[in-house]
């Protein structure tokens, strides 16, 4: 079993993953329903399986407008999300690749949902700010990001919430839940897109013991939080 098949156990209910899903698909929903009429690209970084977003298309009134590509380099979450998309629509690809290359999304974009989750808390702080800086090169006008980042000490979601903004990005909300150190934000491309280049490296994670999200502090405590917020 590869790290990052082990690391989605953490999606079991009660665990902080869980959580996030939550919060996530919650502002799916809110994307989609933003959207105008007609087809909806939709973009995925370091995917996993695919849940964050194939848990809510499944009777979603936008359900046959999605056009997705869902991007993973581990080949058995790979397989896994392509197997429950096939269940979903044929007009969503699960990629077997490098999401940190641009090139990975080449016909794709520019995108009107970008999803950017398990992703900032295991590159540099450097990394995140290239990876949000490129963002705009990879939506269509008013786009919608969404993408998580724990708040452990030292927290770097303010840092990021500016970085968006600096990048011509109004934030939608930024979750960040009581008790625990999920952080989930939203953000709404108000400026012009720029160019796609398909050549680019984003980000590189780092080893496991160097990644911020090792450090101490760095997991969830939900054990005092309702268990209704688990519930399907």
């Amino acid at each position: 079993m590869s790290e990052w098949v082990q690391w989605h156990s953490g999606y079991e209910k009660g665990q902080p993953l869980a959580l996030r899903l939550v919060v996530v698909q919650d502002l799916i929903r809110s994307a989609l329903e933003r959207c105008p009429p007609g087809p909806i690209r939709v973009i995925s970084m370091c995917a996993g399986d695919g849940r964050d977003l194939l848990g809510v298309l499944p009777g979603h009134p936008r359900q046959r407008d999605v056009l997705a590509r869902l991007v993973e380099l581990d080949r058995q979450l790979a397989a896994r999300g392509g197997a429950r998309a096939a269940g979903v629509s044929p007009s969503i690809e699960v990629v077997n690749a490098d999401a940190s290359t641009t090139s990975a999304y080449a016909g794709a974009v520019p995108a009107h949902i970008v999803l950017v989750c398990g992703i900032f808390g295991n590159i540099t702080d450097d990394d995140v700010r290239r990876t949000v800086e490129q963002l705009p090169s990879l939506c269509a006008p008013d786009a919608t990001v969404i993408w998580t980042r724990g708040t452990f000490a030292p927290d770097l979601t303010p840092a990021i919430r500016t970085w968006f903004e600096a990048s011509g990005f109004s934030e939608l909300t930024f979750v960040a839940i009581p008790d625990t150190t999920v952080g989930v934000g939203a953000n709404l491309l108000t400026s012009p897109p720029r160019a796609f280049d398909p050549n680019l490296r984003l980000f590189t994670f780092l080893p496991k013991e160097e990644r911020p999200s090792q450090r101490s502090g760095a997991r969830s405590d939900v054990a005092k939080l309702p268990k209704e917020l688990f519930e399907e």
